[in-house]
Parts: C-alpha cells; structure tokens; sequence
C-alpha cells in the first residue's frame, strides 16, 4: 500500500481538506523523482518531496491553495520551482509540482485505488490541470474529476508524466497522468532469533509485508513485545511446516533465512532456488558454509547460476560487526540493493519495448 493514500483517506473521512502534492515533472538533479507526494493540511505537512526550502517553499503554497479552496473547493496548481540560486540549494535542477486540494468529495476514487492497491493491481490516475503560463487556477466549473484507468498490458510499474494537451495555446490543459504501482514488497523471513528480531524492527519502518516464520512458537516475543517492536506490517506464522511459506510466497519475494538449524537452512535453500522467481535471497552464515552448501546444493541439482544469487554471507561488503542490529541493518541495506537493481530492470525493459508497442 502507498502510505499517502491511507493518510489522505484518514485525513479527509474526519472532514478535514487536504493539498496533495506531487512532483509532476523532476529536471536534472533535484532531491526526489517524479511522482513523489507530500500531504499538507493547516497545521502539519506529512511526507516529503526532498526538504530544505523546496520543501518548505511547497508546503507555502499548499496552504495558499487550501485558502483558495474556500472559493473553489477543487482549486488545482502547477508551480515551477528551480533549486539553485532561488531556493538556495545546491541540486541545480528543477521542478514541477502539482498542487490538488482534496475533501470528502475525493474519498471515493481514493477508496478504488486503496482496494486495487491492496489487491496488487498498479492503478493510472489522471488529472487535468491549467498551464502555469498565465498562473491561473482551475475553478470547479473546469477542473474535471481525477480518473482511475487500467494501465497498458504488460506495464505496471510507478510512472508520472505531465503531458502537454494544446501547446502554445494561451490557457492551454496540462495532464498529470501518473501509474500508481503497489510500494510494499513481500519478504518471507525465517527465524526467531536475536538477529530475526533485530531485523524485524528494521523492517518494520519499510515499504513491505513480512511473514516471520519460525516452528518454535516460544522463539518469538510476546504479545507484548512483538507490539513494543513497532512492526504492523509484520506477520508471525508459528508453523510446523515452514517449508510452505517458501511454496506460499508471491512472485517477486525476498526471502530471508536466519534460522538455527544449518540442515533446514539447506532444505529452505533448496526449496527457494527452485523457485528461482525471487527479488532477493539472503542466509546468515560464514564463507565456509557458503562453500558447503555449493557443493551440497550443487549435489541436490540445483543449477550453479541459481547458486550464485544465494547472498551468503549476508550483507553488504565492508560491515563486519556481528551484533544483531548491525546485521539487520547491513541485511537490510543489501536486499534494498537487490529491490532498486529490479526496479531499474524492469523500467529498462519497459523503456526498450514500449517504441515496438506503439
């Protein structure tokens, strides 16, 4: 799930009005890509679009288009802002940010996205805006309402364009048409231990749904505990039978194994380079159990190129304190590598096709 939209639902079920600011169009280097959001209300600002004075510069004009909205209840704005001289920052680049006041009249396209969200489905949204030429706000009477599409066959991963409909006209219509894609990825962790824990904490301030596996219910902390964890979007499977989260997970998992028993972390390795549709998978361990399980693994068939996507030792290269919460931190570091080389693949992938689908 987007964090944003479940804030922006919250927010707008209690009767308050919201801006929802989005970085429609980013030029050269600027702090966050297309697409980012921040929410500013009257008294706060949730989210974030980069900091320093962009940030601040941002959330001025939300509150200016907040106050517009008491006229027009949909007011809508587009702003140029450059981040050198002006702002005061050193990025050199630009952007365009979209400004949308929101109410309790928007709980219903927000409702669909959360649902197609929640289900994996990636969502285009499309909304209309004037050009920034002449400054000028769109009232109610020309807004348009933001449409929810189904986004082309075969693309589903986070985009955001700003799309010139009439140029050169002097009021000419923009359209932000940006493709909202589920953010929390799966990850399958196996076991209970000091370092599960730890990297449970980490995880738990994370884009992702977690399933902590482990057959020994006594491992894991108690109620109590696992809420002082500060982990919702953790989810404990006491099993009998933890192979099965390994055959349950959804394509595209990243599967983590730090459990205390070297025979069922073989069998679990197995079972995950089988698979092979995995974004990430990781073992606690040393170099010389590395090379056992290679050969033991080799031995059970498992082709050697699936071999070599086992990252054991786990974490990035450098970090050699063995205190549960470094290894957390380092495992962590190391999947979110993993994730970012997927994501940049696919939308290469996406790049190369789409001129032969057109």
């Amino acid at each position: 799930m987007q964090a944003w939209v479940t804030d922006l639902q919250q927010l707008l079920a209690h009767g308050d009005a919201a801006v929802l600011v989005t970085v429609a169009r980013a030029e050269g280097s600027v702090p966050r890509e297309a697409g980012t959001k921040m929410i500013v209300t009257r008294e706060a600002a949730r989210h974030t679009i980069g900091g320093g004075h962009l940030e601040w510069k941002a959330i001025e004009i939300a509150r200016q288009v907040l106050r517009d909205g008491m006229r027009m209840s949909h007011a809508r704005r587009l702003e140029r802002l450059s981040l050198g001289p002006s702002l005061g920052q050193c990025c050199g680049g630009a952007v365009v940010l979209a400004f949308e006041r929101l109410d309790v009249a928007d709980l219903g396209w927000l409702a669909t996205l959360s649902r197609r969200l929640a289900a994996g489905a990636s969502t285009v949204r499309s909304v209309s805006f004037r050009s920034s030429r002449n400054g000028a706000m769109l009232t109610d009477a020309d807004a348009g309402a933001v449409m929810l599409s189904e986004p082309e066959p075969g693309v589903d991963a986070a985009d955001c364009l700003l799309w010139d409909t009439a140029a050169g006209a002097q009021d000419a219509a923009l359209l932000l048409t940006e493709t909202i894609a589920p953010n929390d990825f799966p990850v399958v962790l196996f076991g209970a231990g000091h370092v599960g824990a730890a990297l449970v904490r980490v995880l738990g301030t994370l884009p992702c749904r977690v399933r902590w596996v482990d057959q020994r219910d006594a491992a894991f902390p108690s109620p109590e505990e696992f809420a002082a964890l500060g982990a919702p979007n953790v989810v404990i499977d006491a099993s009998d039978a933890p192979d099965q989260a390994v055959e349950a997970a959804p394509p595209g998992t990243c599967f983590i194994v730090m459990t205390h028993d070297h025979a069922h972390d073989l069998d679990l390795a197995e079972r995950i380079l089988r698979r092979g549709d995995f974004v990430f998978f990781g073992m606690i361990g040393s170099h010389s159990k590395r090379q056992q399980f290679e050969h033991r693994l080799a031995a059970r068939g498992i082709d050697p190129m699936q071999i070599a996507r086992m990252n054991c030792p786990l974490g990035v290269d450098g970090i050699v304190d063995k205190s549960p919460e470094v290894i957390a931190i380092s495992a962590a570091a190391q999947m979110l590598q993993a994730i970012e080389a997927a994501t940049a693949h696919a939308h290469a992938t996406h790049a190369q096709a789409a001129p032969h689908s057109a």
